[in-house]
């Protein structure tokens, strides 16, 4: 497990932007697992400049998404699709059909989550997967208490999961209830793995990530397991992990 600390927000996200770059570099068919929220933006916006200018293609990258709230269309202003189209495909040269969300609007979830779980194996598997990190420690939408060995599924979201996306809303009340995510199964399975987080509001859940016992009450403690991951922080997010005496570069 690698530890990076940047300086502020900013050189979080050129780090995190570089290693994403390096891996479509490295194997321009690749397989990106992609994330949202505010975290992840200012990465999604650096590679969108060295596309610009003629740096980085994504013509050949397939992508799946980690997760989408039940009963919001694509086209929702605070749908993951909508999110993802505007913050980065619509923005680069990746084809629409390989870019793969869970659809909100399925009428079958159940069929909705063995299908994405296909999608994800027939594509050979993910080979980057991009997370944030939950103040509660969720990684995707698997919150505390959720197994391990669970691959895509629907999830009841917690109190402090709507509290933390309601400001996304115009009231927690339009917050959705439930999600699709993907499961840490589907997540471990990645062959490389890559955490964005930031600010001081993260560094205790960073610290007891992945400096505590691997427990299900901290579900992105399970990456500690993981072989090849990549945490990239600003100094306020990574600061009690140093104190710690946790390794930074």
């Amino acid at each position: 497990m690698k530890f990076y600390q940047a300086e502020n927000y900013e050189a979080m996200s050129r780090k995190a932007a570089e290693i994403i770059a390096e891996q479509v570099k490295s194997k321009s068919d690749c397989v990106l697992g992609l994330a949202t929220g505010s975290t992840p933006v200012g990465t999604y916006k650096q590679l969108v400049e060295w596309y610009n200018k003629g740096e980085l293609s994504f013509a050949k990258v397939h992508s799946v998404n980690l997760d989408e709230y039940v009963g919001l269309a694509g086209e929702h202003e605070q749908s993951y699709r909508y999110f993802m189209q505007t913050n980065l495909f619509d923005h680069v040269d990746i084809e629409r059909e390989n870019t793969n969300v869970p659809n909100g609007l399925a009428a079958d979830p159940e069929a909705e989550c063995a299908r994405y779980n296909k999608v994800i194996r027939d594509l050979g598997g993910i080979d980057l997967q991009l997370l944030g990190l939950g103040h509660n420690g969720h990684i995707a939408f698997n919150e505390p208490g959720n197994g391990f060995e669970l691959e895509t599924h629907t999830v009841d979201l917690t109190e402090s999961t709507i509290e933390a996306n309601k400001r996304f809303f115009e009231s927690a009340d339009e917050v959705p209830r439930r999600a699709f995510t993907m499961g840490i199964k589907n997540i471990m399975q990645a062959r490389s793995i890559l955490m964005v987080v930031n600010g001081e509001a993260k560094a205790d859940i960073v610290c007891r990530a992945f400096t505590g016992p691997v427990t299900t009450d901290v579900p992105a403690s399970v990456l500690q397991l993981h072989p090849n991951v990549t945490i990239v922080g600003d100094k306020a997010a990574m600061s009690k992990l140093v104190e710690a005496g946790v390794e930074v570069e």
